[in-house]
Parts: structure tokens; C-alpha cells; sequence
């Protein structure tokens, strides 16, 4: 995806078949809301506060939600969720964990740092498509954020 533009929804997911899987069931559910992907936590970090790889990018508008694989290179989900959610520009940005990690540990450790939700990826196709409209219709569409 280019780097520049306006993106509503920032994706940082390392499986490509997970971020395919995610951007068909968005746009199964008519859901056209630019999405830009990160491959990595870095990346991620670099995006939203356009330095290192994403120094040049010239939007200066924050995505409204972020959805964040936690196992990730280079930087972990919850380094990339403590960053957003320390910084005064973009604590309020939602970040809404996507993960297939269930463990007590992490979902504790990611609502300590300030996640607004925490989503274990469904297993079975179906299940993780409805999970994904509901997740984007709700971020994107009813979810009320400070401008």
C-alpha cells in the first residue's frame, strides 16, 4: 500500500494470510475504509509517528483505530501499544488487540497498558469473519473518537 493518503484503520498483523483474511472480511462486510498494514511492531511505530520508514509521509492524520497482532518482529504488540498509548498525540487512538494469544497474562498486560478491547482470533473461518464486521462496523462507524 502506498504511504500516502488518509487511512482510517492502521493493521499490524505479521501473517500475510491473517491480513488478507482480515482485509477480505472487511471488505465481505462493506467495509472500504482505508487500511494501511504494518508488518512489523517497528513499522507500526514508524507509521504512526511518521519517522524511520515513514519519515516522508506528508498526512499528518492519525488512524481512528489500530488493530495489533501481539507476537510480532522488531517490536512487540504490547512495545507498540505502551508507545501509542504514552504519547499525548495519540493516547486516545483506540487499539483493539487481535491476537491468537488467550493467555490470562497477556490480555492482563494489554488493558494494564490502556488496549480499548481484546479479541482472541476465532479459529473457524465464519466465526472470524463476523468477528471482523463487528470489530470494523463498531470502530469505524459507531465508535465516537475526539477530533
Amino acid at each position: 500500500m502506498s504511504n500516502e493518503g488518509i487511512f482510517d484503520l492502521l493493521l499490524v498483523e505479521n501473517n500475510p494470510h491473517d491480513a488478507e483474511l482480515i482485509l477480505h472480511a472487511f471488505r465481505k462486510s462493506n467495509i472500504v475504509n482505508p487500511v494501511f498494514v504494518a508488518e512489523d511492531g517497528q513499522e507500526a511505530l514508524d507509521f504512526i509517528f511518521r519517522c524511520g520508514i515513514h519519515a516522508g509521509r506528508q498526512e499528518e492524520k492519525l488512524p481512528r483505530a489500530v488493530l495489533l497482532d501481539l507476537k510480532l518482529p522488531k517490536a512487540s504488540g504490547l512495545d507498540v501499544l505502551k508507545a501509542i498509548k504514552s504519547d499525548e498525540r495519540t493516547k486516545s487512538i483506540p487499539v483493539i488487540i487481535l491476537t491468537s494469544s488467550g493467555e490470562d497474562s497477556d490480555i492482563k498486560a494489554a488493558y494494564e497498558l490502556g488496549a480499548n478491547s481484546y479479541v482472541v482470533k476465532p479459529v473457524e473461518f465464519n466465526a472470524f469473519i463476523g468477528a471482523l464486521r463487528n470489530l470494523g462496523f463498531y470502530w469505524l462507524f459507531l465508535n465516537e473518537s475526539p477530533h
